[in-house]
């Protein structure tokens, strides 16, 4: 059994599935390449899972460029997944190969694929830091949420490679080669042992804040079909304290909602192509509101699974999805008002217009006020004529993007995207009695970092998801986590203790042996 596992460990990793005891030039270079290789993927594979958060942002930005639907960035993920796992199993392979003694003679197939590997890592991590380098912000911001279990993961993990360091160490032939085995590992593993002492996560405290207020964005979007009246009814059974959209004026002047802006503003999430043949790159002015509403705004849902939901639909919402069409702001507002919800929003267009009563702005207000919707439940983002509406509907709640403008403005609401505050700042915030509504916030490990941050409220694709969330995803009082943290590490150093002692036992039997041995055949060609 023993020799078949060799067969196939030396078989897997070198290609050579007899028995052959050559060695390759410089074997410890390419396994160091090899761990190397696999410490990026891993790394790579988890900046894709942190960044999953948006990864709308990268499918429609692919849409925009190309015209055509795909889901980009679960490829990206799937392709970093079996790159990581690929690597992994090959570095476990390698390791295998050192405890029994097999030469580490990596096959060039493997060198050429993790070539591939090194330079799929290095295009990825350039087109992040090109295209979506506030990205790496959410990854930092991450490790406040992951560090304790990073800790851990790498408590064990030092644990189990500390098994071939010693038995590296006996086998050293000089003292200086000893030292320097040594020296290393016990620098590596005090950093890992003494970690926690950098690690400052909001989920470390004695005091919780209250659960943030969900908002939701363009509806529910992983429930129904973005800025529909279907999208809004669902985020209302979420429990949403305000509707989050995007208004545009259509040609005759009428508020409606949509996302997408400028030429091509149609093309992903209606059938203007089949409805309006050679209209499908018109701008916004070139639709009256009853030529917008004969459009179909969720066949696309259905067909593209833009947030891979669709499955978890009965056949009577898929049917009524398949129904929507493009709702005009005032069919948002007469729902906000009947079911006492807030609403904020963004005007898409408001830098095109020229004067305040040219302006979305203007049109928007006034189809506001003839809703007869209380003005409290509208906080009014768009900066360009925040001066003309506060006069005309003083009622408004004011919503700022930029601290210094709200300080200077008297205000006390921010709307900010999820990575533009620390922890600490959103804390001095909320002690300031200012409102932090934090956008888009759609992962649990998210939403439970800022709640412990002590945001107001979040908005969110997935609202049906938190609503049923009671505390965070983990919470601990620094207390217990000091004591996980000093268990841990005490009791990785009693088996790295053990397992010291036992690769020395087993080194000193191996040289009697050895040396038994050598007595057995001196005596032998004595005899002779």
């Amino acid at each position: 059994m023993i020799s078949i596992a060799k067969t196939c460990l030396r078989g897997i990793y070198s290609c050579h599935w007899n028995s052959d005891k050559t060695r390759q030039n410089r074997p410890c270079c390419w396994f160091s390449f090899l761990s190397f290789v696999s410490i990026l993927a891993l790394s790579w594979m988890y900046v894709c899972f942190i960044a999953f958060n948006d990864h709308t942002d990268v499918n429609d930005l692919a849409f925009e460029k190309l015209k055509t639907w795909v889901n980009w960035y679960m490829i990206v993920m799937v392709i970093s997944a079996v790159l990581a796992t690929y690597c992994l199993l090959l570095l476990v392979f390698g390791l295998l190969h050192f405890v029994i003694g097999e030469p580490l003679n990596l096959h060039w197939l493997h060198k050429v694929f993790l070539f591939l590997g090194l330079l799929t890592v290095t295009i990825g991590t350039a087109g992040v830091c090109i295209k979506w380098g506030k990205e790496w912000q959410t990854v930092y911001m991450s490790f406040q949420a992951t560090a304790p279990f990073l800790h851990l993961c790498a408590v064990v993990a030092l644990t189990l490679i500390s098994c071939l360091v010693f038995k590296s160490y006996h086998k050293a032939q000089t003292a200086a080669c000893k030292v320097f085995i040594m020296m290393t590992f016990m620098f590596v593993s005090a950093a890992v042992f003494l970690c926690p002492l950098a690690i400052c996560s909001p989920c470390i405290t004695n005091n919780l804040p209250p659960k943030p207020s969900l908002v939701g964005h363009r509806g529910a979007p992983m429930l129904a079909p973005e800025n529909t009246m279907m999208s809004f009814r669902k985020s209302l059974e979420c429990g949403v304290v305000a509707f989050e959209t995007d208004v545009q004026l259509s040609k005759d002047m009428k508020p409606f909602l949509m996302h997408d802006y400028g030429k091509n503003f149609l093309q992903r999430t209606t059938d203007v192509k089949k409805k309006f043949p050679g209209r499908d790159g018109d701008a916004h002015t070139n639709f009256t509101l009853q030529e917008l509403q004969t459009l179909n705004a969720g066949e696309w849902f259905l067909r593209t699974d833009p947030l891979q939901s669709v499955s978890s639909l009965s056949e009577e919402e898929k049917r009524e999805a398949d129904n929507q069409t493009v709702p005009s702001l005032s069919e948002l507002l007469l729902m906000a008002k009947k079911h006492n919800v807030s609403l904020i929003f963004d005007l898409k267009n408001e830098n095109n217009s020229t004067g305040f009563h040219n302006s979305d702005s203007y049109y928007t207000t006034d189809t506001i006020k003839k809703s007869g919707i209380s003005p409290d439940k509208i906080w009014w983002l768009p900066r360009e004529h925040r001066h003309n509406v506060r006069n005309i509907s003083p009622g408004f709640k004011q919503v700022y993007n930029v601290v210094t403008e709200m300080n200077a403005d008297g205000g006390s609401f921010l709307n900010l995207k999820y990575s533009s505050l620390s922890a600490h700042k959103i804390s001095e915030l909320r002690g300031k009695n200012v409102s932090v509504n934090l956008w888009v916030v759609n992962e649990r490990w998210l939403f439970s970092l800022l709640w412990c941050s002590g945001a107001s409220s979040v908005t969110t694709n997935a609202c049906h998801i938190f609503k049923n969330m009671s505390k965070p995803d983990w919470h601990l009082e620094p207390n217990k986590y000091m004591g996980i943290w000093i268990s841990t590490d005490v009791i990785s150093l009693l088996l790295m203790f053990g397992l010291f002692l036992w690769q020395r036992k087993r080194n000193r039997v191996s040289r009697r042996n050895r040396g038994e041995r050598g007595e057995g055949r001196g005596v032998l060609l004595l005899q002779r």
